[in-house]
């Protein structure tokens, strides 16, 4: 079936986020040390954690759940016991620097995009975090003008699976649910959505272990499940 429209997820559907998420950490690590931070990756690991924890129970709707500053603003004021504006800063900025050195897109992906601008099908990235990160992501990976639009959680308001970022990539492409088709790589924000939407939905994981659709609750099913990135130019185009 070809569709008017293709909505992909960005992390860990149009690159695999894993690597990135560790060259990130190292690199967060190193900025914290230079600071004099005396931490071992043990240490590290576990600010991180308690940060993250933290953000995540006082910010899990939105998109600032996702914000590595917060977490190490958080998790070094429990370390120190007072703020340490200057290293939250330089952690934060290390961390994503390290992160988007690390990138690069999954196998098959620019073959899918020359396939879908050839038929005509309208491409959007739809997805969780902050909007400055995921346009820095997007220029990283060559990206930026190889989608027709980008939409953020943190600029509607609401995280995936809510509607909205859904619905608003759709009013935007002027396009019906019935004419699109959403991509991502987890079954409770991008499936799950997508299916509460009406839009058709496959499911793509970066590093192939995808779950079984038989395994998985009808809300969570996808329509396609895609073992390689290529394979959605069967799906899509």
């Amino acid at each position: 079936m070809s569709y008017e429209a293709v909505l992909f997820d960005l992390d860990n559907t149009l690159y695999p986020y894993a690597p990135c998420n560790e060259a990130g950490k190292r690199a967060a690590l190193d900025a914290l040390r230079e600071r004099g931070y005396e931490l071992d990756r043990g240490a590290f690991d576990d600010l991180y954690a308690a940060g993250r924890r933290e953000a995540k129970r006082e910010t899990r709707t939105t998109a600032a759940s996702h914000d590595r500053h917060i977490y190490f603003k958080r998790g070094l004021d429990r370390r120190v016991g007072e703020p340490d504006v200057a290293s939250a800063l330089a952690a934060g900025d290390a961390y994503w620097n390290g992160y988007l050195a690390a990138m690069s897109l999954c196998d098959g992906v620019e073959a899918v995009l020359d396939a879908l601008d050839a038929a005509g099908t309208d491409v959007a990235v739809v997805t969780n975090l902050t909007t400055r990160v995921q346009l820095r992501k997007l220029v990283r990976l060559g990206l930026d003008d190889r989608i027709d639009l980008l939409v953020t959680s943190e600029e509607v308001g609401r995280e995936k699976p809510s509607a909205l970022p859904f619905t608003t990539a759709l009013a935007e492409l002027d396009c019906r649910p019935s004419e699109a088709l959403a991509v991502g790589d987890n079954v409770d924000t991008d499936v799950a959505g997508a299916n509460a939407v009406g839009l058709d939905s496959a499911l793509f994981v970066a590093d192939g272990d995808a779950p079984a659709g038989a395994d998985l609750p009808e809300q969570q099913r996808p329509d396609h499940r895609l073992d390689a990135f290529a394979d959605l130019t069967e799906v899509a185009a």
